[in-house]
């Protein structure tokens, strides 16, 4: 995780849960505003093993951004594919958004199948698009728009 993961200044105990209170709050300000919402993905009865969400959200452009991340303990199963349908599926059926980017580096070969295997086409890599804690990174920009095949159909 600490290579697709930006790291924080303080390394300490009461650094790492400040920096979770704060991140909490910024979510929390973001789900109000309707710029971004975030869920945590668990099997059931299980606790979290990552998280979902849309950021960059425009209702009235009718997009946003499709964001991730998991655990090595739920990975391999198919649920961020899954995870990532269904939430797609809402907010193009449901909310009317018309469409959902995802990003990812090129250097993580998980995140591409996860896109390729929620219907999300590779529209492009973008060159130097994201700083990583090991650089900067290319990233692939997949979208699905509405009217698209979903996996299955």
């Amino acid at each position: 995780m600490p290579v697709w993961t930006r790291t924080f200044s303080s390394g300490t105990v009461q650094g790492v849960a400040c920096h979770a209170r704060e991140r909490i709050a910024r979510w929390h300000e973001r789900w109000k505003s309707e710029q971004s919402a975030i869920w945590a993905i668990a099997r059931l009865g299980e606790r979290p093993v990552g998280m979902i969400g849309w950021g960059d959200i425009d209702l009235k452009g009718g997009s946003a951004e499709i964001l991730y991340w998991l655990l090595p303990a739920g990975r391999g199963g198919g649920v961020m594919a899954d995870a990532t349908v269904r939430l797609s599926r809402w907010a193009i059926d449901v909310i009317g958004l018309h469409r959902l980017r995802l990003t990812h580096s090129v250097a993580n070969p998980a995140s591409c199948r996860v896109a390729t295997r929620a219907g999300f086409a590779l529209e492009g890599t973008m060159r130097s698009a994201l700083l990583h804690a090991d650089g900067w990174h290319d990233e692939h920009l997949h979208a699905r728009i509405r009217g698209d095949k979903w996996p299955g159909e």
